[in-house]
């Protein structure tokens, strides 16, 4: 495909959420991509979370990320780029230890930075025999430690998968509060310091969670939701569920990133706002033109906003940044993420 050939595909998609001059600027960046993608017989995964012309332009393959995680064990080329945060690249590795795994940029996220292995290990010294389900957005060493890995949008499942009474869940505040409101659990959330933790404070205890917040979904209120509801009644509030348990239940729909995309795609609301990443909103309203989307948001993730079409040519022409684990940590890594994938 030609540059004025990209451009114009672009402009067709993205003309009212995307500048002209800026298309025909990343239109000619998306254009080297693609060819040496092509020359590489690299594969790019991107996610929903991306910037709209890198996530319409060069991602061979998009979603949330269980979908990618699934994609990614499955694709045959020789290189997977990952636009996306770090522990996504990870992942990515885990399950295809025999190829290069790339990332534009280092970068982070705040729940994974909230949770380490040692935290881990010493839940389990704390509550032994009790299963451990870590979200998926945890780095490889906590993936490690766990039973299990989850998304957001097969946490649930997970959980009552176990059939288990007690079950430790990390490292999402929020994201276990929705599970165990969804399960019926009572939760606890230790202390700091949890060798300190009084017996007496833990019995009924059915979920054991961690104080680790995603730091865009955080942000949403539930006075956010009267606010938008006050100006336009009739929308259709979707939230992700690591927004807190108040601001789902004040929502029309939670769920992960996938699930809103499809409902919107099989719902015919008179207009709908999305509480997640600013991104995503762009890349759905470019995907359902004939949707009516509120364009309200104001909160982008600092880290996913690292990956651009700049860094991303980089990582292909210089091969940076590389994602490497060691053996034995990824293969525990692995046995939990994949229990994960045979869940569904």
């Amino acid at each position: 495909m030609s540059v004025d050939q990209m451009f114009e595909s672009l402009k067709e998609k993205l003309k009212d959420i995307v500048p002209e001059v800026e298309l025909r600027y990343k239109a000619e960046l998306a254009v080297q991509i693609n060819e040496l993608k092509e020359k590489r017989n690299a594969v790019i995964l991107g996610h929903n979370y991306m910037d709209p012309v890198l996530f319409n332009a060069v991602a061979d393959i998009k979603g949330d990320s269980l979908e990618l995680s699934r994609k990614a064990a499955q694709t045959d080329k020789d290189v997977i780029l990952f636009c996306g945060v770090k522990f996504m690249a990870e992942t990515a590795k885990i399950l295809n230890p025999g190829k290069t795994v790339l990332i534009p940029s280092l970068a982070g996220c705040s729940l994974a930075e909230s949770i380490t292995a040692a935290d881990v290990r010493l839940l389990k010294k704390k509550f032994p025999g009790v299963p451990v389900v870590t979200y998926i957005n945890t780095y490889a060493d906590v993936k490690a430690e766990s039973d299990i890995c989850c998304t957001s949008g097969n946490a649930v499942a997970v959980v009552e998968s176990l059939h288990t009474d007690t079950v430790i869940f990390l490292p999402d505040q929020y994201l276990a509060g929705n599970v165990a409101r969804e399960t019926g659990k009572h939760i606890i959330f230790p202390v700091a310091d949890i060798a300190d933790e009084k017996a007496d404070s833990l019995l009924d205890v059915q979920m054991i969670g961690w104080r680790g917040r995603c730091e865009v979904h955080e942000k949403y209120t539930v006075q956010d939701i009267a606010n938008i509801r006050q100006q336009y009644p009739d929308v259709m509030i979707l939230a992700h569920p690591e927004c807190s348990p108040e601001v789902t239940a004040a929502a029309d729909f939670a769920g992960s990133t996938s699930a809103m995309i499809k409902f919107v795609q099989q719902t015919d609301g008179p207009r709908y706002l999305l509480l997640t990443e600013c991104s995503m909103a762009d890349n759905v309203a470019a995907e359902n033109p004939g949707k009516n989307m509120l364009r309200m948001c104001s909160v982008r993730c600092p880290h996913m906003n690292q990956i651009t079409l700049e860094n991303t040519l980089d990582s292909l022409r210089l091969n940076q940044f590389e994602i490497t684990l060691p053996e034995e940590l990824r293969v525990r890594a692995f046995q939990a993420v994949e229990r994960m994938l045979h869940i569904g």
